[in-house]
């Protein structure tokens, strides 16, 4: 529950759902697996540096519980560390995906104090191959498990966090930038996993309070929707996350997963990419494209377009109004 209460804190989240979501957590002996996941990809990680000669320490930083990121930066601090490089486990453009994590670096270094490294964010990587290949292969393997004699009502349903519109509204310099990354991302792996197939964004782990509009819809919602369609078959491909995290083993292998079950809907959920060779690869490629761009003078790649910061004034936290009287 602590951990849960750093996580909204300031969001109005109702206890109830708190409580609710604190019992996801008990089914999994009471933690996230997501500190496991990092240790891996970490893990992973130094490997895939020291095979290519990058000779850089490592290390790791949480928002909401330990190792939380002030500690991490008083550790460098003591190795010696003056600058680094963030990667941030999200590929997409928002505040909650993007902005957030600048706004928690600031917030750890003055912590800190005036001695703490200096951390740039790398960029985005939603459209990166080392991200959209290991969802195409994921989805490809899914789609094996269910019945091919079905496949022409078979749908592809990607999923992702849902956010408050307004969240999604000033995401990026014009807006909408969450969302349409999302669906950038759905089409290139739909095209390139089951171009006949049907495919559909939804949104799930929806927690603010239900006064807040949020993007929709929820993915057990859409489920129910397309049963009464006439589809027989879904594979749930989690776009949105990079690793099979509590929201992904509970809200989709639990949750969703009996929703078709009701429904008599074949379901498949597809894999993350977690520690997929092409994903690690991915976060080496893009901290020595950050340390070599100044002297580099090839062209970008489609997926490198998007450049490696952030415009001022993107993703901008969302207003906090205050709780209504006796709430």
């Amino acid at each position: 529950m602590p951990f849960l209460e750093n996580v909204v804190r300031g969001r109005g989240v109702p206890a109830a759902r708190l409580a609710e979501v604190a019992e996801h957590y008990h089914h999994f002996g009471g933690v996230s697996p997501i500190n496991d996941q990092n240790r891996e990809l970490l893990a992973a990680l130094g490997k895939e540096f020291a095979a290519h000669g990058i000779d850089v320490p490592l290390y790791w930083g949480n928002r909401n519980w330990h190792p939380m990121l002030a500690d991490t930066l008083r550790q460098m601090r003591a190795d010696g560390v003056q600058r680094a490089l963030a990667f941030a486990t999200s590929a997409y453009s928002s505040y909650s995906s993007c902005r957030q994590y600048r706004d928690d670096i600031v917030t750890a270094r003055e912590e800190v104090g005036a001695d703490a490294p200096v951390v740039e964010k790398l960029r985005h990587f939603y459209d990166h191959p080392g991200f959209v290949e290991p969802h195409v292969d994921a989805v490809v393997a899914a789609l094996g498990t269910l019945p091919a004699e079905r496949r022409a009502t078979t749908r592809l349903v990607f999923t992702a966090h849902s956010v408050p519109t307004s969240m999604d509204a000033s995401s990026g310099p014009d807006g909408g930038l969450y969302s349409a990354q999302l669906r950038t991302v759905a089409g290139l792996v739909s095209t390139a996993a089951a171009p006949d197939l049907t495919w559909d964004l939804v949104w799930q782990s929806r927690s603010g309070p239900p006064r807040v509009p949020w993007l929709e819809p929820d993915v057990n919602d859409h489920l129910r929707a397309i049963a009464a369609e006439g589809v027989t078959d879904v594979v749930v491909s989690p776009i949105g996350f990079v690793s099979d995290h509590l929201e992904v083993i509970w809200d989709l292998d639990n949750e969703a997963k009996q929703t078709a079950a009701e429904l008599g809907l074949g379901f498949a959920r597809a894999a993350t990419p977690g520690t997929d060779p092409r994903f690690v690869g991915m976060v080496r490629e893009l901290v020595t494209e950050r340390l070599y761009a100044s002297s580099s003078q090839r062209r970008l790649a489609p997926w490198e377009a998007s450049g490696p910061t952030c415009l001022p004034g993107c993703c901008p936290a969302p207003v906090r109004r205050p709780a209504a009287a006796g709430r």
